[in-house]
């Protein structure tokens, strides 16, 4: 499995997220605290995705910096993300499930327009479980995933709900039970967001939120510190910097 996180609030470094903290998603790499069974390190490469602030702002969509490194071999993250500011931020760490392909472009977070996403988890019988859901893309999708993995897989669902025009929240929830459906046992939680809003899942595997007076932050396990809530299993969780909102999934139309 996988560990992420997602950050909305005034700006902030990304080394207060992800390095500096107590149990960060740095440490997590080699000390996750809660993968139950799914693997015991992530060090199968890294990714950051953030929205830039001001003038770099005015190009639209996110920035990402991924690697299909262990994070702590990067010499430059630190001098990177020390500097660089933003209000929204995803960030993610790699476990790679055996039997599917590695490299950067099989890392978190996807992007598509102004969305960033991140999956931490798997499908069930991938890919055999997922075929009748594989024949509503567009051969042109399919054809160009940035990588065979049930993540991407997944992203790739997803997006093309967000291009209909479904709400951002319904989508989510959508296709996870979608999923569900064909390949019982998935762990499906999600992580997605254009910036301003944000939505996640915990679906059968770990989510904690930590909302301040002007911020939220979501993440696979706590790091820095009091203020952590579990999620609630089966849950959807929508939120912007200021509101936050969690329902159960089950029995969602």
């Amino acid at each position: 499995m996988c560990r992420h996180l997602a950050y909305l609030g005034p700006p902030v470094t990304l080394a207060s997220l992800v390095l500096e903290p107590e149990h960060s998603l740095y440490e997590q790499s080699w000390a996750p605290a809660d993968m139950r069974g799914g693997g015991s390190v992530n060090a199968d490469g890294f990714g950051l995705g953030w929205y830039p602030e001001g003038d770099a702002a005015l190009s639209g969509g996110p920035v990402r910096y991924r690697r299909d490194v262990p994070i702590w071999t990067d010499e430059n993250l630190p001098g990177l993300a020390g500097t660089i500011r933003s209000g929204a931020v995803l960030a993610a760490i790699r476990n790679g499930t055996v039997g599917m392909p590695y490299g950067q472009s099989a890392v978190a977070p996807f992007a598509s327009g102004h969305w960033l996403f991140s999956h931490n988890g798997r499908i069930a019988g991938w890919p055999d479980a997922t075929l009748k859901l594989a024949e509503r893309l567009p051969v042109a999708d399919l054809l160009s995933l940035d990588a065979p993995t049930d993540s991407v897989f997944l992203w790739a669902l997803l997006a093309d709900r967000l291009a209909d025009g479904m709400p951002p929240a319904d989508a989510v929830a959508a296709i996870v039970q979608e999923v569900e459906a064909v390949a019982p046992g998935s762990r499906l939680n999600i992580l997605l967001t254009d910036g301003e809003q944000l939505v996640a899942t915990a679906w059968t595997h770990s989510l904690h939120v930590r909302r301040t007076a002007d911020s939220v932050t979501v993440s696979s396990e706590p790091f820095g510190g009091d203020g952590w809530s579990a999620v609630p299993d089966r849950s959807l969780l929508v939120a912007t910097a200021a509101t936050l909102h969690i329902t159960p999934m089950e029995g969602r139309e």
